[in-house]
C-alpha cells in the first residue's frame, strides 16, 4: 500500500504546467500516419501520392523524421550481436558498395557527413550534393542519399564526386521503390529545400527474450485472432483502398481516431488480455511500447537545437497513438492535426 500511495503521489506533479508563460516559439509536431508501401500490390502508382504530398508540404516543416534505422543505430546493433541477434539486424542494410566507392565505413562517413553539413554553403554545387549523396549512402542513410539525388538537375544525375555506377544505380531504383521512406518523405525533403531526413527507428529495446518462438507467435497470434471480428472491417477496407488510386483517401483512413482506436484495440489491447502462463502477451507489449518510447526520444533529439521547429513524423499508423500520447507530454511542443491537414483543401498550383 505504501509503495502505491508513493506512486500516486510522484503521478501527481504536473509537469505539463512548466511551459505555461514560456519564452521564444513553441514547436510544432504533425504525426502522419502511414500504411507501409512496400505491402501494396506492384499496380500502385507512386503519382497517385501526389495529393497527400502537396497537402503535408503546405505544413512546411523544418525536420522530417522516418520510420527507419539511423546507420549509427545499425553499426551499434551489428557491434553487438549477442545482445540484438539477427532478427534486429534484418532491419539494417550493408553498406558494401558505398564503403568500396567512398573508402569509408559507417561511423567514418557520419563523421564526415556532419563536418560537410556544418560547412554547407547556401547555393552548394552539383558536384558537392554528388558526394553528400555518397556519404550519406556510406553512413547508412539511403534516405538523405535520396533527398540529395532528387534535388539534382536530371542532367545532373550522374556518376562522379563519390558516386560509382553502382550508386548511381542504388539510387534510382531507390526512386520508385514501394517504400514511404523513398516516395513520401525524401521527395518532400526534396521540394521544401531540406537537406535531409531523420531516422528515429529503434530496435534495441524490444529484442525481448523468447524461450519458445513458436509457443510465442501461437499466443500473439490466437489474441489477435480474437480480435479478428472487430479488425474486419478496417482489413478489408485498408486492402480496398491500397488497390486504388485514391491515396488521399487511404492516407485519410488510415489517420481517423476511430480506425487508430479500432487497430491498437485488436493488436495490442487484445495481447494484453492473453492468459499464457509465459505472459507472451505483455512481453510483446513491453517490448512495442520500449520501441516507441525509444523512438519518440529520437524525434525530441531530432530537434532539440530548433525551439520552434516545424516537425514532421512520418511512421506507420499503428505507432501514432503512442507517438501522440508521448510527444503531446513534451514541453513546448504543440501537436499538429493529421486530419486536419489531410482534410484541407490542396494548394494551389504554383503559377496557378
Amino acid at each position: 500500500m505504501a509503495i502505491a500511495c508513493s506512486c500516486t503521489a510522484a503521478s501527481q506533479v504536473d509537469l505539463r504546467v512548466l511551459d505555461d508563460g514560456m519564452k521564444g516559439p513553441r514547436a510544432q509536431v504533425l504525426v502522419l500516419g502511414t500504411m507501409h508501401l512496400s505491402a501494396f500490390p506492384e499496380t500502385f502508382r507512386p503519382e497517385s501520392l501526389e495529393p497527400v504530398l502537396a497537402r503535408v508540404a503546405a505544413f512546411k516543416p523544418d525536420v522530417i523524421t522516418i520510420e527507419g534505422i539511423s546507420g549509427e543505430g545499425c553499426d551499434l546493433m551489428a557491434r553487438h550481436p549477442a545482445v540484438y541477434g539477427a532478427d534486429a539486424m534484418a532491419y539494417c542494410r550493408h553498406t558494401d558498395e558505398a564503403r568500396q566507392a567512398t573508402g569509408l565505413d559507417v561511423p567514418a562517413a557520419i563523421a564526415k557527413v556532419k563536418s560537410t553539413l556544418a560547412a554547407w554553403p547556401a547555393k552548394p554545387k552539383p558536384a558537392q550534393r554528388r558526394q553528400l549523396a555518397a556519404l550519406f549512402l556510406a553512413a547508412n542513410d539511403r534516405a538523405s542519399a535520396l533527398v540529395q539525388w532528387l534535388r539534382l538537375a536530371d542532367a545532373e544525375r550522374r556518376a562522379g564526386d563519390g558516386l560509382d555506377q553502382a550508386l548511381v544505380g542504388m539510387l534510382e531504383e531507390l526512386r520508385t521503390r514501394r517504400n514511404e521512406n523513398y516516395l513520401v518523405a525524401a521527395p518532400l525533403a526534396a521540394r521544401l529545400g531540406l537537406e535531409r531526413v531523420v531516422a528515429v527507428d529503434d530496435h534495441t529495446g524490444d529484442n525481448i527474450a523468447i524461450d519458445d518462438e513458436d509457443a510465442y507467435a501461437k499466443a500473439v497470434r490466437g489474441a489477435w485472432e480474437s480480435a479478428s471480428a472487430q479488425a474486419r472491417p478496417i482489413r478489408e477496407r485498408e486492402e480496398a483502398l491500397s488497390k486504388g488510386d485514391d491515396m488521399l483517401a487511404a492516407y485519410r483512413h488510415a489517420n481517423r481516431p476511430d480506425t487508430l482506436r479500432t487497430a491498437v484495440a485488436v493488436d495490442f489491447g487484445a495481447a494484453m488480455r492473453d492468459a499464457s502462463p509465459q505472459h507472451y502477451g505483455q512481453r510483446y507489449v513491453a517490448g512495442w511500447e520500449g520501441r516507441n518510447l525509444r523512438m519518440v526520444a529520437n524525434i525530441r533529439a531530432a530537434f532539440r537545437d530548433q525551439p520552434g521547429a516545424r516537425v514532421l513524423v512520418i511512421v506507420g499508423s499503428s505507432h501514432k497513438p503512442w507517438f501522440d500520447n508521448l510527444l503531446g507530454t513534451l514541453l513546448g511542443v504543440d501537436l499538429v492535426d493529421a486530419e486536419q491537414v489531410l482534410r484541407d483543401p490542396a494548394p494551389a498550383a504554383v503559377g496557378g
